[in-house]
């Protein structure tokens, strides 16, 4: 994978983050950068984590199925990618009145918005990618968009949380047909 599509998929998977931390910043009165940034370490933590556990997990087992690889990375970024599509298009989840940042509340967010990560992970070993590179892509970019949500939600409020999460489903979901395509020869 070229830099941009490893970038491109950072952004893809951060999405689910980047909607966390809008809602995060929508509960504190006043933004607090502290806060804002041990909110953009988790979330950038766990999405850099996660694809690295995948790749290990998919490293084990790339070569039975490298024939069927390309299908391995389409169906899963599909998978990934029209659940966060039905996400947006789902009913509104209530959010929380005030900010608390406790570890255990931390931890549940990272996971919960990086578990989509774990599966790019595996489709990584699949398609052969440079791990360290593309973690450090991934890692970064959530860090970044994270921070960013923190403040866009405190300015802004939540009218972008679901335009946020489709975008990132539509971003993965066209990665995966390109894969396809690519290992189909229908793209050079």
């Amino acid at each position: 994978m070229s830099t941009l599509e490893l970038l491109l998929t950072g952004v893809g998977l951060s999405m689910d983050a980047f909607a966390v931390a809008i809602c995060q910043g929508l509960c504190m009165p006043k933004i607090n950068w502290r806060n804002a940034a041990v909110i953009a370490l988790f979330f950038g933590g766990f999405q850099a984590l996660m694809p690295f556990l995948g790749w290990m997990l998919g490293s084990q087992f790339a070569g039975q199925i490298q024939s069927i690889d390309h299908w391995v990375a389409f169906v899963l970024l599909g998978l990934i990618g029209a659940n966060m599509i039905r996400e947006a298009l789902g009913p509104e989840e209530a959010a929380d009145s005030t900010v608390t940042l406790s570890l255990r509340r931390l931890l549940v967010l990272s996971v919960a918005t990086s578990i989509d990560a774990l599966a790019v992970g595996v489709t990584f070993a699949f398609l052969e990618v440079l791990i360290l590179p593309a973690i450090a892509i991934i890692g970064c970019t959530t860090f970044c968009l994270s921070l960013a949500g923190v403040a866009a939600g405190n300015f802004f409020g939540a009218r972008y949380k679901k335009r946020a999460e489709l975008s990132g489903g539509i971003i993965l979901i066209l990665l995966g047909v390109k894969i396809l395509l690519e290992h189909l020869g229908i793209l050079g």
